[in-house]
């Protein structure tokens, strides 16, 4: 059971970083590994654009669906959907 829920997390994780173009993809990697856990290793603009990317792939839905595939309780139907803004 672990094994595919593991499975399932990471197809999700995929999608979601797919919202990303292979270039903001690359550049979102690029400053990870600047910054190595430490956002003060990243200068002001460059927080900034890591901030943009990480919004663009939607952190919030991709935690709501997990949780709901990872509940015990079927249906909670607790999924957030955003609000695409222009």
């Amino acid at each position: 059971m672990k094994l595919i829920a593991i499975g399932e997390i990471a197809l999700l994780a995929r999608n979601h970083l797919s919202r990303l173009s292979p270039k903001e993809r690359r550049r979102m990697m690029e400053l990870l590994r600047i910054a190595k856990g430490r956002p003060s290793h990243l200068a002001p603009a460059e927080r900034g654009e890591l901030a943009a990317l990480v919004a663009k792939a939607e952190p919030w839905l991709f935690a709501s669906i997990v949780a709901d595939k990872l509940s015990p309780v079927p249906g909670t139907g607790r999924v957030f959907r955003s609000v695409r803004r222009s």
